[in-house]
């Protein structure tokens, strides 16, 4: 019975050494395979392939996932920022990387929104920001542009025509105004349904040089858009609600636009926007509206375009005369009433000899 026991331990502590040893071989073996595996996917982190059929699925594996990752990126990061950056022959995104071009900018913005956002809660607001960006979306996309950011309950995009002319980017981008203010009535249409409140929005257009790069530091890098012509049709849609107008766009955009069949606008003021020098005349859009409703807003822009000019020459008994004719043709119409704010405004003023006849943004009535 002894002998038994001893045999069968010399059995067990034999089958363990080889256990170990095949143990040890095999791992020998399998890393001996990573070795040679590592040399195809070095790149990788993960599990290595052992066969060469594992290795042709890991491939298509890899690939799918790439496309996938791609996929994800370009919401974070448009297709057609990248393709701006890889004009200049970058062979990959670095910090500090820049490219110039001509674009058509356009900024919207929800009136009200902090109003909204006081009686709602979190999760609320942000289900309320998304179903709203899903519907705008679609319209600067149909018009070959492109959203670079979400800033709040505000959108920024841009229209660069690949290929195109100055007047078709500024063309896409009048016309994605114009869509979007078609989805915004749409969406309201739900809204009331649900019974919510209808949404208002403000539009401002500006054409100009660009710069599209990245800033941030080595850990922690983002895409931007920077430059006068983005200030400029940022400021214009803060005027909107000042102005009652749901566009208006800058003078060089309506001038690249030119002749463009059917365009209707009036001009509104000759202002000085906050952070730029110049000044500079604005004109509101108004193809959205009804034909009777555009020329009502029509009829009375001799009597803003004169009044405008005495303002400019400090004649405030003319410029007052040529806005009181207007709000006779039109009392229904709030600019010539923001005109002769303004005027009676200026009057109580010491003005500088070197005034040039601007009205500050920061101050419009």
């Amino acid at each position: 019975m002894a002998g038994l026991t001893i045999l069968l331990l010399c059995v067990a502590v034999t089958a363990c050494i080889y256990g170990i040893w095949a143990t040890v071989s095999l791992r020998q073996s399998k890393h001996a395979l990573r070795v040679a595996n590592e040399r195809v996917f070095s790149h990788h982190q993960g599990p290595l392939a052992e066969t060469e059929q594992e290795k042709a699925r890991m491939y298509r594996q890899r690939a799918d996932e790439a496309l996938d990752l791609t996929h994800t990126f370009q919401k974070f990061v448009p297709r057609q920022f990248v393709d701006h950056l890889a004009k200049s022959q970058a062979t990959e995104l670095r910090l500090g990387h820049a490219a110039e071009d001509e674009v058509a900018i356009l900024f919207c913005d929800i009136r009200g929104f902090s109003g909204l956002s006081e009686i709602m809660q979190p999760q609320q607001l942000m289900r309320f920001l998304n179903s709203y960006f899903c519907r705008m979306n679609e319209p600067i996309h149909q018009n070959r542009g492109f959203i670079d950011k979400f800033i709040g309950d505000a959108i920024m995009a841009l229209f660069d025509h690949p290929g195109g002319t100055a007047k078709q980017k500024a063309a896409d981008a009048l016309q994605a105004a114009l869509d979007l203010r078609v989805a915004l009535s749409l969406y309201n249409e739900h809204r009331a349904k649900s019974g919510y409140e209808p949404l208002g929005v403000g539009i401002g257009l500006h054409f100009g040089d660009v710069i599209l790069g990245t800033v941030g530091s080595e850990d922690r890098m983002d895409t931007t858009v920077i430059g006068d012509s983005v200030n400029i049709a940022y400021r214009l849609e803060t005027l909107t609600p000042r102005f009652n107008a749901d566009i208006i766009i800058s003078e060089q955009m309506r001038d690249i636009l030119g002749d463009s069949p059917g365009l209707q606008t009036r001009l509104l003021d000759w202002v000085r926007v906050k952070g730029r020098r110049t000044p500079l005349r604005i004109y509101e859009v108004l193809n959205h509206l009804s034909k009777d409703e555009q020329k009502r807003r029509q009829a009375i822009q001799t009597e803003i375009s004169e009044g405008l000019k005495c303002r400019i020459e400090r004649d405030w008994d003319g410029a007052l005369l040529h806005f009181y004719k207007a709000v006779g043709k039109n009392p229904t119409d709030s600019l010539p009433r923001h005109h002769i704010l303004v005027i009676e405004q200026l009057r109580q003023r010491e003005l500088d000899e070197n005034w040039d006849g601007a009205n500050e943004a920061s101050s419009v009535g």
